[in-house]
């Protein structure tokens, strides 16, 4: 029952939190997409349901949400965004489940390593979508999207993830501490 539940149930709450989410912040699109509240839950999906459930969560929802509620546009954000945070979910997840230790020093190192490969692969991304309509993409447009106007985005993540992985750390729901445990090294070693 367990397995059916970190399987199926937790990544479809995830979905659910990354469509409601954007209601809070789209009010001023501009900061919706400045505070990224898409990506998130598709980062918790990787780290709690496994890199499996990250990537399908994170392709699913732009599209899927762009669906339901036109936002964000299907093309070219949605599209883009749906590549960009399978690989945020994917990365997130596979280097967090290869950690030794389930501690904050592994999830900062998963996190920034996610957000940099997602980055990069929506840059990719943005580079073919605008390419193939004539369009031009260039580092101005990549450097602005992915990274300048994305800081309180970037920020937000980088505090309220730990934040939320150290509280479902201290109630049992997830293997995780605020440091790597030390009295394993010896016995390991």
């Amino acid at each position: 029952m367990k397995s059916i539940s970190k399987n199926l149930v937790l990544p479809a709450l995830f979905l659910a939190i990354g469509l409601v989410l954007p209601f809070f912040t789209g009010q001023i699109p501009q900061i919706g997409q400045m505070l990224l509240p898409m990506h998130i839950p598709v980062l918790l999906c990787g780290l709690i349901c496994g890199w499996q459930q990250g990537a399908v969560v994170g392709l699913v929802l732009p599209l899927l949400r762009s669906a339901l509620f036109g936002a964000p546009a299907f093309y070219p954000m949605a599209t883009g965004m749906a590549f960009e945070l399978m690989t945020y979910g994917l990365v997130a997840g596979l280097l967090y489940s290869l950690s030794k230790w389930h501690c904050l020093l592994a999830l900062y190192r998963s996190l920034v390593l996610a957000m940099l490969a997602g980055r990069v692969v929506w840059g990719i991304v943005q580079t073919i979508q605008m390419g193939v309509f004539g369009n031009g993409f260039t580092l101005q447009m990549f450097l602005a999207g992915a990274f300048i106007n994305a800081i309180p985005g970037i920020l937000a993540q980088l505090i309220l993830i730990p934040t939320i992985m150290l509280a479902l750390g201290r109630t049992g729901l997830v293997p995780f501490k605020a440091h790597k445990d030390k009295s394993h090294e010896h016995t390991e070693a």
